[in-house]
């Protein structure tokens, strides 16, 4: 299926070290989001943000260029890329340490006019909380531009309070109880976002809209391979979905709901997979 609608990744790009197996994936929040839109059949897709200048950000350079993604607003600074390390418990991911970003952390991507003049060509712009872009979102937000954010476990009350505001969609991931994740939702939706969403692993996921509770279960999955950018492909999926059900003119309930069940689908299908979305090699870089 092909969805009318155009979409850019503004932020991060890491490649994922997977120590029990000496092998490393292209990832990160942004990236996996233009790659999966991609996948998913956008019209158009794009990667916006820093590479640093080593083996690793080859890497992830050259798989986005096979994925025909658009990088024309890339850059390459010197020093080097994000990476993060991590290993497999029963097919659930498990976070090492990190590099905070690399170069990313360094050199922030700083929009001037002819950044956001490219950006209003896109439908939606998407962002989080790792990919150090907080004091850019607000040049987006008074642009006018569709944002769609994922917060973090690390996530304060104090920067949801800062950042939601910006948002138009706002992701996060939640453990507590079905009411612990509706309050959490409202308070998120209370800042602004027109939609918030809580992925639940397992349990599926709740998608609050301001007047309305939904809820999706997960899709059954004979066997987990790798929950590595299941969360992210939930949200790519369902943005696309909706935007291109909206601007068909379907009403906004129909659209979540459609939406949401895609999107299910499609994380199921990711889990079965290596790595965010494969293309795995053997590490490049040796690290102790």
């Amino acid at each position: 299926m092909e969805y009318d609608v155009s979409v850019v990744g503004f932020g991060d790009n890491v490649v994922d070290i997977y120590v029990h197996k000496n092998t490393q994936y292209p990832g990160g929040n942004c990236v996996n989001f233009a790659v999966y839109a991609k996948m998913f059949g956008v019209r158009r897709s794009a990667y916006m943000g820093y590479f640093g200048i080593n083996k690793d950000a080859d890497h992830v350079i050259s798989i986005l260029d096979n994925l025909n993604i658009e990088m024309v607003k890339c850059k390459q600074i010197e020093g080097e890329n994000g990476y993060s390390r991590c290993t497999l418990k029963d097919g659930e991911r498990v976070f090492l340490d990190y590099n905070e970003g690399g170069v990313r952390s360094k050199h922030i991507y700083n929009l001037d006019r002819f950044d956001l003049e490219y950006l209003k060509e896109f439908d939606l712009i998407h962002c989080g909380n790792y990919c150090y872009m907080e004091s850019q979102l607000p040049k987006i937000h008074n642009a006018g531009l569709k944002l769609s954010f994922d917060f973090s476990d690390d996530s304060t009350e104090q920067y949801y309070s800062e950042i939601a505001p910006l948002v138009n969609y706002a992701f996060c991931s939640f453990d507590g109880s079905d009411e612990e994740v509706k309050q959490h939702l409202t308070k998120i939706a209370s800042y602004g976002p027109e939609i918030a969403c809580a992925s639940r692993g397992k349990k599926g996921c709740i998608i609050y809209d301001g007047n309305k509770f939904y809820e999706q279960s997960a899709k059954p999955i004979e066997k987990v391979v790798d929950t590595m950018g299941a969360g992210d492909s939930l949200i790519t999926t369902f943005m696309v979905g909706y935007i291109d059900r909206i601007k068909k003119g379907i009403d906004k309930e129909k659209a979540i709901k459609e939406s949401i069940e895609k999107a299910a689908e499609f994380a199921a299908t990711v889990c079965q997979m290596e790595g965010a979305f494969g293309y795995g090699c053997r590490v490049l870089i040796p690290r102790d």
